[in-house]
């Protein structure tokens, strides 16, 4: 299928799980993730609508900027390493994976006194092959990030696990919304935690019901 046949069926589920938990289709927003794909198909996903582009690994990016540049927002979605941040930092409006105070420092530093906005990553499931940090370690972490004037904390991003339970799916998505409204209660400048980046191919339309407002799609939209 085109990547425009994929989209429209993913707006369509998306439809749907909003009817489902009482939302609205614009509270949504859709990063085609690439990482896997040339830069003809993510450009083809441009052209199909896609505004936002999300990518994994400072290597792989450069030639997708290169051609694509700034006809849409561009999401660091992947473990990041402080020393790779000089490479990449003027490049991404979002990064989805702050999870330390080395790398707040880092993106502080190459920052260049523009605001970066970021997600926190969180490890809701507690797998110890997932980064992020571990729900009680959160609040902390966010009232330390106060230091760092270039760091801009809009929300958390979680990973679910890869299983078939949508109980386990819908808990872990839930405890992370549940999180953000903790930390959005505290009215912190630096923090207004408004956003929740949840949800892939496989599980989406769960995220969806249960709050998320970016949600990361790959294969589902422009294939792997």
């Amino acid at each position: 299928m085109s990547v425009s046949d994929n989209l429209q069926d993913i707006h369509h589920r998306i439809e749907n799980a909003c009817a489902r938990s009482g939302r609205q289709f614009d509270q949504i927003r859709i990063i085609a993730v690439t990482k896997y794909v040339s830069s003809d198909r993510a450009q083809e996903a441009i052209d199909s609508g896609i505004q936002h582009i999300g990518e994994n690994r400072v290597e792989d990016y450069k030639e997708k900027y290169g051609l694509i540049g700034d006809q849409v927002k561009w999401h660091f979605i992947g473990t990041l390493q402080s020393k790779k941040v000089k490479k990449m930092i003027d490049d991404f409006d979002y990064i989805h994976s702050l999870d330390r105070l080395s790398l707040a420092e880092e993106i502080d530093k190459r920052a260049n006194n523009k605001e970066i906005t970021c997600f926190v990553q969180v490890n809701v499931s507690g797998e110890p092959s997932k980064a992020g940090l571990a729900p009680d370690d959160v609040i902390p972490f966010i009232r330390n990030l106060e230091k760092f004037e270039s760091i801009s904390v809009i929300g958390l991003m979680t990973m679910a696990p890869m299983v078939d339970d949508e109980e386990a799916l819908r808990h872990v998505f839930r405890e992370l919304r549940e999180l953000r409204d903790s930390i959005r209660q505290l009215n912190l400048a630096h923090a207004p935690c408004e956003e929740l980046s949840m949800g892939m191919s496989n599980d989406y339309e769960i995220a969806v019901e249960e709050g998320a407002t970016f949600i990361r799609v790959g294969s589902s939209l422009v294939g792997s």
